[in-house]
């Protein structure tokens, strides 16, 4: 088998548990009387996350995902989502952080793991709008400017 039908075959595995994984995200959602619309919100957003960016160019298991963030808040949804805007980066931010306190109280996760994904957020949060605003603006056309490189 060659290394992308492997990398196909442990996709699909990741995302049948995924499933079952986002089941039990919204059932603790509920048991947390959040609304309807809340508890859509959070599923949409964790979905794209574990099942469209972990598995972009690796197989990444949502669990390993904590380290992850930043690449996906700061770069990656900008560039992927259509729908990418400074409330959405919040938003998807509120809901990763949903996510993972909900994989901390199941055990899959590590408590420092979850600090970590905390503090990553509070610390890289305005780079993260900062570059969705310069990413807007239209009188920036050199990449360099936009992504700081």
């Amino acid at each position: 088998m060659d290394s992308y039908e492997q990398y196909e075959k442990e996709c699909k595995r990741i995302r049948k548990d995924n499933e079952e994984i986002l089941a039990d995200f919204e059932k603790w959602l509920s048991d947390k009387k959040l609304s309807k619309k809340t508890i859509k919100n959070h599923y949409s957003n964790v979905d794209f996350y574990i099942n469209d960016f972990l598995l972009y160019e690796d197989a990444i298991e949502a669990a390993g995902g904590t380290r992850k963030i930043g690449m996906f808040l700061g770069y990656w949804f900008i560039r992927k989502a259509m729908w990418a805007n400074k409330a959405a980066i919040k938003e998807n931010a509120a809901s990763l952080k949903k996510f993972y306190q909900f994989m901390l109280e199941g055990g899959k996760i590590t408590k420092e793991s979850f600090e970590d994904l905390k503090e990553t957020i509070k610390e890289e949060m305005p780079e993260w709008l900062a570059t969705m605003e310069r990413y807007d603006d239209p009188d920036i056309e050199d990449s360099e400017e936009i992504w700081g490189i």
